[in-house]
């Protein structure tokens, strides 16, 4: 299984990652994007980060509790970041729509992500 360490460092790069696209985007997009398509890669930006903090959780809870559940959140959350905000990512800079039919697997992945956190937490608490 993946370990506590991994899921720190993935979160970690991903929100340097997160950070380094909503910089992108507020500076050098906000110019040459139509406002919706801004939008479009702001959510990306959000959603990772969001996520780059839930893979801190992830890793506390991995590290903490001899359970898999936080360590296979911490995978549903790269993926669905992978997905979620990389397919968001290239539909703003490609304008290519059918790359949104990706994004709600991405939010698939994240549900799965929190529900199996969820999961750790109740199993922990019984």
């Amino acid at each position: 299984m993946i370990a506590a360490r991994t899921l720190a460092a993935l979160g970690a790069l991903s929100g340097f990652v997160g950070v380094a696209a909503g910089a992108f985007g507020a500076h050098a997009l906000r110019a040459r994007l139509t406002p919706e398509l801004l939008a479009v890669f702001e959510t990306g930006a959000r959603y990772q980060m969001y996520h780059a903090l839930a893979l801190f959780g992830a890793a506390w809870m991995a590290d903490r509790w001899p359970l898999g559940q936080p360590a296979w959140a911490g995978v549903c959350f790269v993926v669905g970041t992978v997905l979620f905000s990389g397919s968001l990512y290239a539909l703003a800079l490609t304008g290519q729509r059918w790359l949104g039919a990706i994004t709600p697997l991405g939010g698939v992945a994240f549900l799965v992500g929190w529900l199996l956190l969820a999961w750790a937490a109740l199993a922990r608490a019984s």
